[in-house]
């Protein structure tokens, strides 16, 4: 799919590649989704952790730009070349979770992120330099790395890792 260029676009993309992740999630069982060294030591769970942690980044990002603060990206402790810890440190974070709870917060994630993306304005998505932490890059491609991009990631990982 192309990169989105309407916040319409945005949404459509996280929605579709959302669905296309859940329906081959669907087709795994708890075991599946528990059995580690899917990706690495990451059991599917794992990923699924990963992919609501960045979600919430993300929206974390978003709310304290918005309150004209400058927000610690990608956290406090790593810097964009340091992703391969502070993704370690997600997973050392979420690994003792159970299946359920992991499920659930990924559902509420989503639903969270989609309703952010929604309201915020189509300009503000789309407009260069609004909030100093975005880096000269448009925002609307933090909301997209940290979904549609981010779950088609995801399915392909998950699903080679499973044949």
């Amino acid at each position: 799919m192309s990169k989105p260029i309407t916040k319409q676009e945005v949404i459509e993309s996280a929605q579709k590649e959302r669905t296309a992740l859940e329906d081959y999630l669907a087709t795994l069982t708890p075991e599946q989704m528990t059995q580690p060294n899917v990706i690495g030591e990451w059991a599917v769970k794992d990923v699924l952790a990963h992919l609501f942690a960045w979600e919430g980044m993300v929206m974390q990002w978003y709310e304290t730009g918005k309150k004209g603060k400058l927000p610690a990206v990608p956290s406090e402790k790593y810097n964009w070349g340091q992703l391969p810890q502070l993704n370690h440190e997600i997973f050392l974070e979420h690994r003792d979770q159970p299946l359920a709870e992991v499920l659930k917060t990924f559902k509420s994630s989503y639903k969270k992120i989609l309703k952010m993306i929604e309201s915020i304005p189509e300009q503000e998505l789309f407009t260069r330099n609004v909030y100093p932490w975005t880096n000269n890059n448009l925002l609307a491609a933090y909301f997209v790395s940290s979904t549609s991009s981010h779950y088609r990631w995801a399915r392909t990982t998950i699903r080679k890792a499973m044949k």
